[in-house]
């Protein structure tokens, strides 16, 4: 009989697309609709991620296109409405909205926006895309949010959208944000400091959750990104993820996250260099610490050690190490996850 996930469901993985030349990104994802991917998803570093996701979708039939994420706060919930509805037209149905709220120092100080309350933000763009969706073709009444409000008198009506009740994941790492994407959401983005162990303790209370929200399990897809290093050399895998957890432990938000897996003075020791240099503050991560947060060996060795994942969630998307990595590197680690995914998928 085949493992399921935590929801009785099939297995299912996702990958991360970068951009790239148009038929370099046609061929990867076609070889990851070939391999049994569930999805490809597209981050929003600084600029947006649909382009690449349009290129996916146009190369595919099957693979279903996500954002991971769309930051709510760099556009107006109209527009997100207006480019989801379009990419879930390109891709003929097999588009996922994911949001995040992004970081008040980059929406500030890069995009330009107001400094939002995240949390307060994040429900009026949910809110207020599903209205626009749902009812932009039929005729819009006016929107009234914390922070978005539009009267919509001068709206001409849209095309039918492929699908009304378009799935919308939001991205969390800490409990507030995770207990509102529990509470408005398709789908769960957990960010990829929640390990293993920590995904692991954290099933019983996302249960509960649902429960108080009066929510079905099978309402919320939980989508987790573990970090992911295939290497037949285990050691070489930790030495070359060392650089990546080093980053991370130097971002004093991320503070509690290596505290609570028993890294706190490891981590404030990194938090002491300079952010865009980890190399130089990795000699305070042990090899443990690289452990605790990314799956490091060989395709089987890494299985084993992502198996716990699927008592919580429904989906994985793993992603490779890359802080310090040259591109013969990310290829190789690249192509591990590629080789993963088709020893889960036999």
């Amino acid at each position: 009989m085949p493992a399921t996930n935590a929801a009785g469901g099939e297995r299912k993985y996702w990958g991360v697309i970068p951009m790239m030349p148009a038929p370099m990104l046609s061929d990867m994802t076609k070889r990851m609709e070939d391999i049994g991917f569930e999805g490809a998803t597209a981050l929003q570093i600084y600029g947006p991620p649909w382009p690449s996701l349009s290129v996916a979708a146009a190369a595919t039939s099957r693979l279903k296109v996500a954002t991971g994420v769309a930051v709510a706060a760099s556009r107006s919930p109209f527009e997100t409405a207006m480019i989801a509805m379009d990419m879930d037209r390109i891709s003929q149905g097999r588009f996922i909205l994911g949001l995040g709220t992004g970081v008040s120092s980059v929406n500030v100080g890069s995009y330009g926006v107001p400094d939002y309350k995240l949390i307060t933000h994040m429900r009026d763009t949910v809110a207020a895309v599903r209205h626009v969706i749902g009812n932009a073709h039929k005729g819009l009444s006016p929107y009234r949010g914390a922070y978005y409000s539009a009267d919509f008198q001068e709206l001409m009506l849209t095309a039918p959208p492929v699908r009304e009740n378009l799935p919308i994941w939001v991205a969390a790492l800490r409990e507030r944000l995770t207990d509102t994407a529990l509470e408005i959401a398709d789908g769960l983005i957990v960010h990829s400091l929640w390990s293993v162990d920590y995904t692991v303790e954290q099933g019983p209370r996302i249960a509960a959750k649902l429960a108080e929200f009066g929510r079905e399990r099978s309402a919320v897809e939980i989508n987790a990104w573990p970090w992911v290093a295939v290497n037949d050399d285990k050691q070489a895998a930790v030495d070359d993820a060392r650089p990546t957890v080093a980053g991370y432990a130097g971002i004093k938000e991320y503070e509690p996250f290596f505290a609570a897996r028993g890294f706190l003075k490891e981590a404030k020791l990194c938090q002491q260099g300079d952010q865009s240099n980890s190399l130089a503050v990795m000699h305070h991560v042990p090899d443990e610490m690289v452990k605790a947060f990314v799956a490091c060996g060989s395709v089987d060795q890494v299985l084993e050690q992502l198996e716990p994942f699927w008592s919580v969630v429904d989906s994985l998307c793993p992603m490779s190490p890359y802080r310090h990595l040259n591109m013969e590197k990310l290829t190789f680690y690249g192509a591990g996850l590629h080789r993963l995914v088709a020893a889960a998928k036999r």
